[in-house]
């Protein structure tokens, strides 16, 4: 889950640096919106406009794919805008 986009870049840089230098292909993967909390008043995620502003950044600045689940239709159309990979969590 995006916990902040500070964290993200962080995982990002330290990945992509470790990835690159043993020749392992590597994809970023954060959600905007963890439903699957095991209580209702969890922290979620930033929502999908935020979420995607940050994962359009980590993809831009570090030139890696980026993959985040979605939970319905129209958050599938929105983020399959801006992320490479979408994943529909088995829950659903």
């Amino acid at each position: 889950m995006i916990e902040s986009e500070k964290l993200c870049r962080q995982v990002a840089a330290s990945l992509a640096k470790t990835c690159a230098q043993l020749g392992i292909f590597y994809v970023f993967k954060a959600s905007f919106d963890k439903a699957n909390r095991t209580s209702g008043k969890s922290f979620r995620g930033p929502g999908v406009t935020a979420g995607l502003k940050t994962l359009a950044a980590i993809r831009e600045e570090f030139g890696v794919p980026v993959l985040t689940d979605v939970h319905n239709e129209a958050q599938a159309t929105e983020a399959g805008d801006v992320v490479d990979i979408l994943q529909i969590p088995a829950f659903l």
